[in-house]
């Protein structure tokens, strides 16, 4: 799924009770990407001019690594019980949107380009889906997103009116 998508999923989906709930979950859901691609994209941009799916021999090492650990629920996993144990009860669980972003990838990206390695470090095993680019897949993605949107702007502002 595309980065934007991800951050609009956490988002609508865990950060709806203020703005500043809304912003970490929206963060939540695009930092897996953002993390692994983010300095890439941005050194890759400089120096091409151009955006768009890079060849996987022109991707450095490091961004595969990022990816593995971003893409894990093994490590959010981790990462959740660290934060609960430790008492941030609310702020865990504004980053549901961290895994919602791993689950969402899983049957969105095909194995010949990022597959998502949610099992890793345990497991190598991976499941070939299809790539969230295919219309197929991104098109219902905007309408679903719309409609819940849509949904979530209307009952808000029903709330807000009766009050």
């Amino acid at each position: 799924m595309d980065i934007f998508s991800h951050g609009l999923y956490g988002g609508v989906a865990v950060g709806r009770a203020s703005r500043r709930d809304y912003v970490t979950a929206f963060l939540f859901g695009i930092g897996p990407d953002f993390l692994a691609f983010g300095t890439f994209f941005i050194t890759s941009l400089i120096s091409t001019g151009t955006l768009g799916r890079p060849n996987l021999e022109t991707i450095p090492s490091y961004v595969f690594t990022i990816y593995d650990f971003t893409h894990s629920l093994v490590i959010y996993v981790v990462f959740f019980a660290f934060l609960w144990f430790f008492g941030k009860k609310h702020f865990a669980k504004l980053t549901l949107a961290w895994p919602l972003h791993i689950l969402v990838d899983i049957p969105t990206h095909d194995v010949t380009f990022f597959p998502t390695p949610f099992l890793w470090p345990i497991s190598d095993f991976y499941i070939d889906g299809a790539s969230w680019g295919q219309p197929l897949i991104f098109i219902p993605n905007v309408i679903v997103l719309s409609c819940l949107y849509g949904y979530w702007y209307v009952r808000r502002k029903r709330t807000l009116s009766r009050s």
